[in-house]
């Protein structure tokens, strides 16, 4: 496979979101453009305190179920814990995981750094994340392969146009896929395949995988089926059909709580059942029952554990004399910039959506001019604000200080024009308050932004000169198309009652605004210096110890700071820690990560010590202590003793079965 395909295939799962996203806007503005908030409001007043009470008594039965399935990986990781313990790792787990979707704070990172405090090993662990992962899969591929079969027409989108034979047979082949694994892990518990080691659970645990994933899926569903009201024809088989599709459809788009995709496949397959404010205001509920609530507690939760460790960590009597260490201290994934993260894309999709639902401003309370101004923008500058702070999110997602800045800024100017726009004060009240919860974590965003990171050159020119002139020309189009309502930059360009030289122009401006926008917030892109004579004279002019081999040699922002490294199959393995100036360590650590990202790669570190382990952390990986030898300590050996000193970092639920043979050969390159 050529590079250009490599890089394609990593960049999917993202642009399909994208794609996702784009869709579901397109599909609520041209379908369910009538929606008015007075109505949603007036169905949320309606719904019976029964109802809401069973939909809440439902969600905490759902998140009961799920700590199951952490209660069984542990037994199949062969150390089981307390179910009081299990119950704690796995709410928060899955509690963040649901909302925010990010790497960083994926339900195997939560696990890795909570276990980890319990004497589970890095392999025991990542038995236990496997297990969990999979074992949803199944229920979903149980409930939708019936689904398939019992009522294909109820599936959003594909139901009435595709054949009945094809869903049908896509329903079956889910039902085999399951009826496999149970086969497998009967006849195959422990087996070598193409060079892979197979450990299969045994089939009584498959059953019961499978009968506890479905049950929860089930029990999921029925949180959201129990806040709709009664409708002729909406069965609860129907209504799963269009659930696990929405779901499934929402967990493809990668986006933070499947926020807009998944409830636009709701919207869509019960539409033939209830009308759309019925099914927002469900929607609204099920949001509150099964994603905010639990992520204030699972956050409250964790950050409490978290005082609790810390101060613990302080009484802990310092390093003897003689050299030896305390128990190491799991470094956790930083939660509050993927929570900030999170935050600013969903005010960014809140914007680009603000007119979909149908609003009247009432411009009477200010100067005339200036509310004619006002009405004329409609929505067109907080779309594009909207779009922006998209960007941003994923610079923000990389911690540049710039797109911290940026993003407060927008914030607080979406605010104001939302002010003066006579938006429902809860509007720029939410962009406000999102804007003060980011302020305070300036120290969070460390990395310098390709704008600010050296001279001006035509690299960092270009982009700056298209997006002034892109600005320049959107003020120039707004004149052009303020007679539509609600005239977002996308509604424009999806509109027929605008020229197509219009909205291609629109559609090009904005695209390349964005474009711009994110060049200038990126980090600079990476470069490295091949392992050779003048790379080994020049890290060893940093005081290091050169490693016996590697490919190349990837420095920080300053070249001040660098760190050896070596490819080995699809993971970019750093040697050590960075070598070199301290100031300039850290971004040298973000740059081999960009460059492992540009080649299509995972990043890994061998041989990381204690100093930056917080800092591996915030990139997603999980620390996993080594020996003397260079390898993994055993199952069983003292992960805290004195030969803790040194770590492989890495993405252990992804890249740790594939570092693990690899490990002997870099250990024995180095002796």
């Amino acid at each position: 496979m050529g590079e250009a395909a490599k890089r394609l295939l990593r960049h999917l799962p993202a642009v399909l979101g994208l794609i996702l996203l784009g869709g579901a806007v397109y599909v609520v503005q041209k379908e369910f453009r009538g929606l008015k908030i007075e109505d949603i409001a007036r169905v949320l007043k309606q719904m019976p305190a029964r109802t809401l009470a069973a939909g809440f008594l439902l969600s905490i039965l759902s998140y009961c179920i799920l700590t199951l399935y952490d209660r069984f990986g542990t037994y199949y990781a062969g150390r089981p814990i307390s179910y009081r313990r299990v119950a704690f790792v796995s709410f928060c787990a899955y509690a963040l995981a649901h909302n925010l979707g990010f790497s960083t704070v994926s339900g195997g990172a939560v696990r890795y750094r909570l276990y980890a405090h319990w004497g589970l090993t890095p392999l025991q662990i990542a038995k236990v994340v496997a297990f969990c992962s999979f074992t949803f899969g199944l229920g979903a591929m149980v409930l939708g392969g019936m689904a398939l079969l019992v009522e294909p027409e109820a599936v959003p989108f594909f139901g009435e146009r595709l054949p009945l034979w094809v869903m049908h047979a896509i329903g079956g082949g889910l039902w085999a896929i399951v009826l496999g694994y149970v086969t497998l892990a009967r006849a195959l518990r422990h087996r070598t395949i193409f060079g892979h080691a197979i450990a299969l659970p045994g089939w009584r645990m498959a059953i019961l995988q499978v009968l506890l994933a479905t049950v929860d899926v089930a029990v999921a569903a029925a949180v959201f089926y129990t806040l709709l009201p009664a409708a002729p024809g909406l069965n609860y088989v129907r209504f799963l059909a269009v659930y696990v599709a929405s779901y499934t459809a929402g967990l493809a788009a990668t986006i933070p709580g499947g926020i807009g995709v998944f409830d636009t496949a709701v919207l869509v397959g019960l539409s033939p059942y209830l009308a759309a404010p019925q099914i927002v205001g469900a929607i609204v509920v099920f949001r509150l029952y099964y994603y905010i609530i639990p992520l204030f507690l699972a956050g409250s939760l964790f950050a409490g554990n978290e005082i609790v460790l810390r101060s613990r960590s302080l009484l802990r009597p310092a390093p003897t004399m003689r050299g030896t260490v305390p128990a190491t201290r799991w470094s956790e994934p930083d939660f509050v910039v993927a929570a900030i993260t999170g935050v600013v894309a969903i005010c960014g999709a809140f914007l680009l959506c603000l007119g979909v639902v149908e609003q009247r401003p009432d411009f009477s309370w200010i100067d005339p001019d200036f509310a004619d101004a006002a009405a004329q923008a409609g929505e067109f500058v907080p779309s594009l604000i909207g779009g922006a702070l998209m960007v941003c999110a994923v610079a923000m997602s990389q911690r540049v200080t710039l797109a911290w800045s940026t993003t407060i800024a927008l914030l607080l100017v979406a605010a104001a024009f939302t002010i003066v726009q006579d938006e429902p004060l809860w509007i720029p009240g939410v962009l406000v308050l999102a804007g003060g919860l980011i302020a305070p974590f300036r120290s969070a965003f460390y990395r310098h932004a390709r704008l600010l990171s050296g001279p001006m050159e035509g690299a960092v020119a270009v982009p700056l000169l298209t997006l002034v002139v892109c600005i320049l020309a959107l003020a120039t189009f707004e004149r052009h198309v303020r007679w539509l309502s609600d005239n977002s930059w996308w509604e424009v360009v999806i509109s027929p009652e605008v020229p197509n030289s219009l909205r291609a122009s629109v559609a090009f401006t904005v695209g390349l605004a964005l474009v711009a926008l994110w060049r200038l917030l990126r980090p600079r892109r990476v470069s490295y210096l091949i392992w050779g004579v003048p790379a080994r004279l020049r890290y060893a002019a940093l005081g290091a110890e050169s490693p016996a081999e590697a490919d190349g040699i990837v420095w920080g922002e300053a070249g001040r700071a660098g760190i050896p490294f070596r490819r080995t199959s699809r993971v970019l393995v750093g040697i050590g820690d960075p070598a070199g100036a301290e100031s300039d360590r850290i971004s040298a650590i973000w740059r081999l990560r960009d460059l492992a990202r540009q080649e299509g790669l995972d990043a890994a570190i061998w041989r990381a010590g204690r100093t930056h382990l917080k800092v591996y952390a915030d990139l997603g990986l999980a620390a996993l202590p080594l020996g003397a030898d260079g390898l993994p300590l055993a199952d069983g050996e003292d992960a805290r003793g004195p030969h803790a000193t040194q770590y492989l970092v890495c993405q252990a639920e992804r890249d740790l079965s594939i570092l693990l043979p690899l490990l002997p050969k870099l250990a024995r390159a180095e002796r």
